[in-house]
């Protein structure tokens, strides 16, 4: 009655009910689909009740039963702590249940590899990737500096100021290499592309540094093809200005920077500073930069609602060429309306600029009350 209850329930589900149920229920397939075979026969013939064959408590005992010892040495090999253990065979090892059968074969726990997973199971163990949880030491004020740029923020908004998030998204090596994700093709005519990563020479690789306006979901990205510098970084936030920003906010005066604090917009660059000030009297802006705390890059507003996007947009895509990344990229929309611009920056920048302390000197540079490392004001010279 059991096997029949199975299989009326898995018919009734349709196609896949007797996966649904044999999961639900842990009864074997075979047996749900014994069932399946009696209810196609008359009501009639169907045995509903069959004389026991077995004796109470007769049949093969359970592994745990006649091998006491075997939970613990299963999970001595399980648990992370072995790693270490320099008696443990299978440390720093693929634990996979046939090894871990193997293995503990070799201790005299007699033992296959679909019981192990069973036994796994049973124990409340299951595969499971690695989780990004730590982000490293946290710093005593990255709540308040939380506060401190939402504030800012908010307060630019209000008064109609522009207020823009800016990063480096992943460089992406172009030509036929791989991409993670997957496309619509054709069965069985995946697109082919090269077995090896190994940078192209002519082709190089693709930097795209990214600006998004957080008030009007609307973003821009420059292709670079050299290295990720500061003049680059304030290139592209010059260029995000001149293509998107000065249409979208004609009577601004303030900028408002959110950046994280590593990369060619490191708070420690002196570069960074030296190119920020040349941006604001290209500019004829007062710039107002606030960094994030350290470990924190993920919580940059770009990361989520522009990065993503655009690596969503051309999963399983080769970029074969900068022309075919720039489109890719101008191509990314979501249903909230997001409007993504892109272009090619072609210009060499040079590496390891050395600034002097003189440089520093004439900049216009004032650091403010709370955390003038992370949060600062750049006005624009006469």
């Amino acid at each position: 009655m059991r096997r029949q209850w199975a299989a009326t329930e898995a018919r009734d589900l349709g196609w896949g009910g007797v996966t649904a149920v044999a999961q639900a229920t842990g009864m074997s397939r075979v047996t749900i689909t014994a069932g399946l075979r009696e209810l196609r026969q008359p009501a009639k013939q169907r045995v509903l009740e069959a004389p026991r064959v077995r004796r109470p408590g007769g049949g093969r005992r359970a592994l745990t039963e006649s091998d006491p010892k075997l939970l613990a040495a299963l999970e001595a090999l399980i648990e992370p702590v072995t790693r270490g253990d320099p008696e443990s065979p299978l440390r720093w090892t693929c634990k996979s249940t046939r090894r871990l059968a193997d293995e503990l074969t070799r201790q005299d726990h007699r033992v296959g590899p679909r019981t192990v997973a069973m036994l796994l199971r049973h124990e409340g163990y299951s595969l499971q990737a690695n989780q990004k949880t730590r982000e490293g030491s946290s710093h005593p004020d990255r709540n308040a500096q939380f506060e401190y740029i939402s504030t800012l923020v908010r307060r630019f908004q209000h008064r109609g100021q522009p207020a823009i998030s800016v990063d480096t998204k992943k460089k992406e090596l172009v030509g036929d290499f791989k991409n993670a994700g997957r496309t619509w093709r054709r069965h069985g005519q995946p697109e082919k592309v090269r077995v090896h990563d190994f940078r192209d020479p002519v082709l190089g690789k693709a930097i795209p540094y990214g600006v998004y306006d957080l008030a009007n979901n609307q973003g821009w990205v420059s292709v670079g093809i050299d290295h990720d510098t500061a003049q680059f970084a304030t290139n592209s936030i010059r260029r995000w200005w001149r293509e998107m920003g000065s249409l979208r906010f004609p009577r601004a005066t303030d900028l408002l920077i959110t950046a994280d604090g590593g990369g060619s917009n490191s708070p420690r660059s002196r570069l960074w500073r030296v190119m920020l000030q040349k941006l604001a009297d290209a500019l004829e802006l007062k710039l107002t930069v606030c960094h994030f705390p350290p470990g924190t890059s993920k919580w940059n507003k770009i990361e989520h609602r522009l990065f993503s996007f655009i690596t969503h947009n051309w999963r399983g895509r080769p970029l074969v060429s900068h022309r075919a990344i720039v489109s890719l990229i101008a191509s990314t929309t979501t249903r909230t309306g997001l409007i993504v611009r892109a272009a090619i920056d072609r210009n060499r920048y040079e590496t390891e600029v050395k600034v002097s302390d003189s440089d520093l000197s004439r900049l216009r540079i004032k650091p403010h009350t709370f955390h003038g490392d992370w949060n600062y004001t750049v006005s624009p010279r006469p």
